[in-house]
């Protein structure tokens, strides 16, 4: 049953996604606020009826969103609330949560030239887009109130602050309430698994593709600099120890990038090859997943000066330094 802490509620809400349940919350901040909005499918809608019942509260009595960050389970369940209801979030939200058909056209043109780049046979084109566009049928689409940006005061929450976090997504905030250090996370990290840096097609006005993994580590550094107690997170549990957490995740990661840098000492592979090594029981049934996985990993080695990349035809083949 969902229960105030501290001027905080957190609502668990299913989703039709492998990670499983999603979590929104609720703020009582000068307005009735809700951080981030599940899934759109009916039984996210009636478990949070529900849960909203036992806080004495229904939908009409929100009277603002924020969004962590713009991934289906965290938006969808938007295009329940009235069309009236405020919704606030990074600038980087709108061509995902408000999707037009150039987006979608550059979207799909992005991950075709991409997979030439990773050399991915052409079989696993088609199924690779239904299974994106598949996902987006649990987004929503309306556009952003207004945005909040680095250091911002969210709207009708005095004593909250806005930190940009991307990596999982270009479009990821928190929200940190600066009295107690309690922050509202998102995906930016969780208790039990480590977020995967999804590939994003370039951000307006630029050529070049975000590299997620290289983000993410410098995110999480910098959330280390910040007196953070409570993290409330986007699935899962709580987290209370975030330095140790961070320092495990950041050793982690660089330890399974070594591990691919091995792969490529004496040889040249395709970011195909060194997914198949990677994951070689579910590159096939995750190919999506998996292949962000392999290009963070070989983003943060190139970052580092530890591996060399050259073209040939449309594919780019690594070797390690």
């Amino acid at each position: 049953m969902a229960e105030w802490k501290d001027g905080i509620a957190k609502l668990t809400l299913p989703t039709p996604f492998p990670v499983g349940d999603v979590n929104a919350y609720l703020i009582k901040g000068d307005k009735l606020t809700l951080v981030d909005a599940g899934t759109k499918t009916e039984q996210s809608w009636e478990s949070f009826k529900s849960q909203l019942a036992d806080l004495k509260f229904k939908p009409e009595d929100i009277e603002q969103v924020i969004l962590t960050h713009d991934h289906p389970d965290h938006v969808g369940m938007l295009d329940y609330f009235s069309p009236g209801l405020s919704v606030f979030g990074h600038q980087l939200n709108e061509r995902w949560v408000h999707r037009t058909p150039e987006f979608e056209k550059e979207h799909q043109e992005f991950y075709e030239k991409f997979f030439l780049q990773s050399a991915i046979p052409e079989q696993y084109f088609v199924p690779s887009m239904k299974v994106m566009k598949k996902t987006l049928v649990f987004s929503c689409n309306r556009s952003l109130t207004g945005t909040i940006l680095e250091n911002d005061i969210p709207p009708a929450l005095p004593g909250w602050k806005v930190i940009e976090t991307p990596g999982h997504a270009q479009s990821h905030i928190v929200l940190l309430r600066e009295k107690d250090g309690t922050m509202i996370a998102g995906d930016t990290i969780l208790a039990g698994i480590s977020p995967n840096p999804l590939l994003e097609p370039p951000l307006p006005g630029e050529t070049e593709r975000p590299k997620p993994l290289v983000q993410y580590n410098a995110t999480l550094k910098k959330l280390q600099q910040y007196p953070i107690g409570l993290v409330y997170t986007g699935h899962g549990m709580e987290i209370t120890e975030l330095q140790s957490l961070i320092e495990k995740r950041l050793a982690r990661q660089h330890d399974r990038a070594m591990q691919v840098r091995g792969m490529l000492e004496g040889r040249e592979l395709t970011v195909f090859e060194v997914c198949k090594m990677l994951f070689p029981t579910v590159y096939e049934r995750e190919l999506n997943l998996t292949i962000s996985e392999t290009v963070g990993q070989l983003d943060y080695l190139d970052s580092l000066d530890a591996v060399s990349v050259r073209e040939e035809g449309t594919a780019f083949l690594y070797t390690a330094k």
